[in-house]
């Protein structure tokens, strides 16, 4: 993961709270979907993607059963793109399998897993991503912060941490950094 933006201002989270509210959040995905037998999980790229695999592994430890696990490349889908006179979005990507998950999410419950929830653009770009490999059963939100500032009606199903921030303020998640640190820090823009 890339260093935090800004300058540190607080460490909200250490490794230890991070994986204690993981591990909340995986009883919690078990208790809402009975059990995890029709799950999947999908990591947004970049910081869903290291949370997903924890969820991944915790599902297997707590009920012993391997889910499926992949990643979503969204960046064809973010709505912050140039758009011509007629609305149509113009990227520089093309339709990859960067953009296919390695499994098929018809009719299964789909856990979208992010680090930060700010705006709720990035998951609005997931879930039309996500509803471009099919038509899950339902479609659910774990992120590990929420820091508010919603500008679309967007809420998740599972928060590991409130963070209220201003707007002169960011969250960065750090999860297997080169030095080793895992931990979520409040940075001043």
């Amino acid at each position: 993961m890339k260093q935090p933006e800004g300058a540190i201002k607080a460490v909200l989270m250490d490794e230890a709270a991070i994986r204690r509210a993981m591990m909340r959040i995986t009883h919690e995905i078990i208790e809402k979907n009975k059990g995890c037998d029709s799950l999947c999980l999908v990591g947004i790229r970049r910081g869903g993607v290291p949370l997903a695999e924890l969820l991944k592994e915790n599902l297997m430890r707590v009920e012993g059963t391997e889910v499926p696990c992949g990643s979503l490349d969204i960046a064809l889908f973010r709505d912050d793109l140039d758009h011509d006179s007629a609305g149509h979005a113009h990227s520089m990507h093309t339709i990859t399998d960067r953009e296919k998950l390695p499994f098929d999410i018809n009719g299964r419950d789909v856990v979208l897993v992010d680090d930060v929830i700010c705006t709720g653009r990035t998951i609005r770009a997931a879930i039309e991503a996500l509803f471009s490999n099919g038509r899950p059963a339902t479609v659910q939100l774990a992120v590990l912060v929420d820091r508010g500032h919603r500008e679309l009606p967007i809420r998740p199903d599972y928060v590991g941490k409130n963070v209220p921030t201003s707007h002169e303020e960011s969250v960065s998640v750090q999860t297997n950094a080169p030095d080793g640190v895992t931990a979520v820090y409040l940075c001043a823009k």
